[in-house]
């Protein structure tokens, strides 16, 4: 199994790939296309403000080799900020364009009787099957790290909702792309589970 890590200068790389490494899976870091497009599965990984992760991705010039992914149904796995630039637009900073990959939006907790960011653990709701969340139990424990959420279009996108002041995507699949909110190289035990099912199960 051929794995690349997407480097586009925005990430917390190190963890990601030491979690895939923990799971038996080789990973490559790297930003080259060709190494991209030559990859079974790929990982868009990524923490930090959605204005900064499209400008990376745009200066290295990764959003057609993203398409291309997409158009060759490779798999693709976005983590945190990875996953938020899958969707149409974020209003972080200004309204900012995405991959498009899955129709919707990434809007900011609004609640202010939250602590914003949301950190630490959270529960996620198992509201859809897929291979991502195999052997997965509902209302597991995950990290997260955010101050912005998705809100998918179409709930049938949605394969984990979480509740922080509402109910919120907190892991979508769309085909061949799946996201999670949470990072799951900081969810131990459930984190693991959920990368071996994308090397081994997801399509």
């Amino acid at each position: 199994m051929n794995i690349a890590l997407i480097d586009y200068g925005i990430g917390n790389l190190r963890s990601v790939k030491k979690a895939f490494e923990a799971v038996g899976t080789n990973i490559v870091q790297t930003s080259e296309s060709n190494l991209i497009l030559n990859a079974d599965k790929v990982v868009l990984p990524g923490v930090g403000a959605f204005k900064d992760g499209v400008k990376g991705l745009q200066n290295r010039n990764l959003i057609p080799t993203l398409r291309e992914l997409k158009r060759r149904k490779t798999p693709l796995l976005g983590i945190c900020l990875g996953m938020q630039l899958l969707f149409d637009t974020s209003s972080e900073m200004g309204n900012n364009k995405g991959l498009g990959f899955i129709e919707g939006e990434v809007r900011k907790f609004s609640n202010s009787a939250l602590k914003i960011p949301q950190t630490g653990w959270n529960q996620i709701e198992i509201i859809n099957k897929s291979p991502l969340l195999k052997d997965v139990k509902d209302q597991s424990y995950v990290y997260f790290n955010h101050s912005y959420y998705c809100d998918p279009s179409k709930s049938v996108d949605m394969i984990a909702q979480t509740d922080y002041g509402l109910a919120y995507a907190s892991a979508v699949q769309k085909g061949s792309i799946y996201g999670v909110q949470f990072h799951p190289e900081k969810s131990q035990d459930i984190g693991l589970i959920i990368l071996k099912n994308f090397v081994e199960h997801c399509q």
